[in-house]
């Protein structure tokens, strides 16, 4: 996957928009306030962290040793950071990148996931 997909990738959420909190390389994708993406689109291997479910967090990293490993510097229990340009295929990408949005998403209040269609 490129940068430039992994961004249109993230930004083809509802309500997702991309953040610079931290420097100007630094892309941090938020759905209503709420990070479930970051990455540097500029580096080289293209990695992006991504919010997980604790198991499958764990069962992630042993199927994909050193491909998806724990979160740099993030809580390594909900976070995997992910190497996403080449070595997984892009269908499992999107889908762990939609797992994070979905999680984010499900930690809302639920007048806001009723305004983004996500019950």
């Amino acid at each position: 996957m490129t940068p430039q997909r992994l961004r249109a990738l993230c930004l083809s959420f509802n309500a997702t928009v991309e953040e610079f909190p931290f420097n100007p390389d630094t892309s941090v994708f938020k759905v209503l306030g709420k990070m479930f993406a970051l990455t540097d689109l500029g580096g080289r291997p293209l990695k992006v962290n991504l919010k997980c479910d604790p198991e499958d967090a764990v069962r992630l990293r042993e199927e994909h040793e050193g491909l998806i490993v724990p979160g740099y510097h993030m809580n390594k229990r909900h976070w995997n950071t992910v190497t996403v340009d080449g070595g997984l295929p892009d269908r499992l990408v999107r889908e762990l990148v939609e797992d994070s949005y979905d999680l984010v998403v499900a930690g809302l209040p639920r007048a806001e996931r009723l305004r983004l269609d996500r019950p």
